[in-house]
């Protein structure tokens, strides 16, 4: 059996009389992508703050990379291969594509932003964010500015930036969030792509990107996880199909 990259035992979390996440375990194994589901109000961004280290939990643990990381900091996280991207794109705007992977490959590095003039000629630093730019299907768009990308060339920039730091595993908060048919088919690919050589927990209310991605799915309700299992077993299971999935499942 191979050991989980990530996994949680018993996470709690309240904030007043709210339990936003209630007792969660889960476990994401190297190379597969794991989708975290459930209605609004679920606890899914509450569980992804504890992960990064953003929130602390009120009680259970979090090993990440054969360590014990429950009050590691969110930058150790970091520097051990955790990722994140963002429901909200973040992206500096004002900035090219190549500038934006290539200061994320300076962070990655150690540096601070008052490096930016280094990011901006750098090769040790632009090559590599050349190499991310075409990972993600944007190597011809790396003189443009971030501004005028579209929304869903600023999502894949998006994960260029999160790959700068050659990572274990990705979170990706909504990564089709706002896109249209099209973008979203072209972002499923680009996942697809990664799958194997990334592991990735991923927060999608696109259903259709959901099966067509993942491997392992878990659903939360009110902060619990009522189900985890293969798409097969998710689509068939009695609890979830009443409390989310509904006709969707059928």
């Amino acid at each position: 059996m191979v050991e989980p990259l990530l996994s949680t035992q018993g996470l709690l979390k309240r904030f007043g009389g709210l339990l936003a996440t209630d007792n969660v375990s889960i476990e994401v194994r190297p190379g597969e992508i794991h989708a975290l589901i459930g209605p609004n109000g679920a606890g899914k961004t509450t569980l992804i703050g504890q992960l990064t280290g953003t929130l602390a939990p009120d009680s259970g643990t979090i090993h990440f990379a054969g360590r014990d990381v429950t009050r590691l900091p969110t930058h150790a996280r970091v520097r051990l291969g955790l990722a994140r991207s963002f429901q909200i794109t973040s992206v500096l705007r004002e900035f090219t594509a190549l500038d934006n992977v290539a200061l994320a490959v300076q962070a990655h590095q150690g540096h601070s932003f008052r490096f930016l003039a280094d990011a901006r000629i750098d090769e040790r630093l632009r090559v590599p964010a050349r190499e991310g730019l075409d990972a993600v299907g944007l190597g011809t768009r790396a003189d443009a500015l971030a501004s005028a990308l579209s929304h869903g060339e600023q999502r894949q920039l998006e994960i260029a930036m999160a790959l700068a730091g050659d990572p274990k595993l990705l979170l990706l908060d909504e990564p089709m969030a706002g896109m249209g048919a099209e973008e979203s088919q072209r972002m499923v690919a680009l996942l697809h792509g990664l799958k194997g050589r990334r592991a990735m927990l991923l927060i999608e209310h696109d259903m259709d990107a959901v099966f067509a991605l993942a491997d392992r799915i878990t659903v939360l309700v009110y902060g619990r996880a009522i189900a985890s299992g293969t798409p097969d077993e998710i689509r068939s299971h009695p609890e979830v199909r009443h409390a989310y999935l509904g006709d969707e499942a059928a």
